[in-house]
């Protein structure tokens, strides 16, 4: 992946590849600036040796080129397009393959931002979004999905791991799902957000999904220091997902794009190392005397469902740890007052630990009783785990425990 989609002998020998920081591109004549665009816009199928050249950094250029080439191999798929923000991945791609009278099946939780898409801007285009509990068997997302009008139901669309409570979906029976209600004149598209635990801990792809989105600011950046996203498809599909960015104008700059292949170089590395450090403090909370419950995906042991889908679907549980506190808002709001080496701040994925308060800041668009129903609580922390020394971390969530103090019924149940 290193070396992927560049030479060092096109760039002078420069071993790293070059910030093509320009808007636009000069053609060797008008006939090439004609060939040009008549493939940009569909005009005219493509040669089978001719390739699509250079036009405006609205459409492609060559930093882009080189980075899409690259995360397509994480995930084996044909193409990627990159994009300005996750919420632009997300919405150039529904956008795309949606159109008035459609339905979206999609799972809950979703990212707050992914879930007022869905309900609120969707339904401005007259798309209906239908949202299936995170308990749903396949049985009952099959009958909702028989509820739907024939030939409306045109995408399932999933978060797993759900963000904040790291419930997974089942990726197969969801593309079984999608291939049971296509037809020749309408596709299922199914679609993944997968930015939790991919690229490296999972592959939607092989799990029959049609398209994988990422928020790249999470871990694909890694670092917190830029904001993007990217989309992964098949040919036919990424066509009309990168026609729709051209025209949208979401696609992500140079100078990120560069960024980002920077990151993809430590990539396996920060996401092993946080993984590693995330199981030994999940494991601590779990025995922690003022948690009520630990959301990680190595706890599922009283959950059969779950523990068969991550053995199916994963390749580790992650770096996301979400907890239930003992007592309620208010011990949750002193715990996190409290830290000191974990800053408090929403984002996730980053060489820093990162903590929030899931109910009233990512997902406080969300009414209190969807979030009941999705699992969200008032009591509810998100730790996004980081590189530090998890022996560091603990000492900084033990002293936080402690600015908590010990609610009645814990003193009471110790003195018992």
């Amino acid at each position: 992946m290193m070396s992927y989609g560049y030479t060092p002998a096109w760039s002078e020998g420069a071993i790293k590849p070059p910030i093509f920081q320009t808007s636009t591109f000069v053609f060797k004549n008008a006939e090439e600036g004609k060939a040009f665009f008549e493939l940009a816009y569909g005009l005219r199928q493509q040669g089978p040796d001719e390739e699509m050249g250079l036009i405006y950094s609205r459409l492609n250029n060559p930093s882009l080129e080189i980075l899409e080439n690259r995360l397509t191999l994480w995930d084996e798929a044909e193409e990627a397009a990159s994009f300005a923000s996750g919420m632009a991945a997300i919405s150039t791609t529904l956008l795309a393959l949606l159109q008035p009278g459609d339905v979206v099946l999609h799972s809950e939780p979703v990212y707050g931002g992914s879930d007022f898409f869905l309900k609120n801007v969707l339904r401005k285009f007259g798309i209906e979004a239908v949202g299936f509990r995170p308990t749903a068997s396949p049985e009952e997302m099959q009958a909702q999905a028989a509820a739907i009008a024939p030939g409306r139901l045109a995408m399932i669309y999933v978060e797993t791991p759900a963000n904040p409570t790291n419930h997974l979906i089942d990726l197969d029976a969801c593309a079984a799902l999608a291939r049971q209600y296509a037809t020749p004149d309408k596709p299922v598209r199914f679609v993944v957000d997968n930015t939790f635990l991919g690229p490296v801990f999972q592959h939607p792809l092989k799990h029959g999904a049609d398209v994988v989105l990422y928020s790249a600011t999470k871990f694909l950046g890694g670092h917190s220091d830029l904001i993007a996203g990217a989309a992964l498809s098949s040919h036919a599909l990424m066509k009309e997902i990168k026609g729709m960015r051209t025209f949208m104008g979401t696609m992500c700059d140079p100078n990120t794009g560069w960024m980002l292949m920077r990151s993809l170089e430590t990539l396996k590395l920060r996401m092993e190392r946080a993984a590693q450090s995330a199981q030994v403090i999940a494991d601590w909370l779990r025995e922690h005397p003022l948690v009520e419950r630990t959301h990680y995906l190595t706890h599922l042991e009283g959950n059969p469902v779950q523990q068969d889908i991550y053995q199916r679907h994963c390749l580790s549980p992650g770096s996301m740890i979400s907890f239930d506190i003992k007592g309620g808002e208010a011990e949750a709001f002193r715990f996190l007052n409290a830290l000191r080496l974990i800053k408090l701040a929403v984002s996730l994925g980053g060489t820093e630990s990162l903590a929030e308060h899931p109910g009233t800041m990512t997902h406080s668009d969300i009414t209190l009783e969807d979030q009941k129903e999705m699992g969200i609580t008032p009591q509810m922390i998100r730790l996004s785990i980081g590189v530090e020394d998890p022996q560091d971390l603990m000492l900084d969530l033990g002293q936080a425990f402690e600015a908590v103090g010990m609610p009645k019924e814990v003193e009471v149940a110790e003195m018992a």
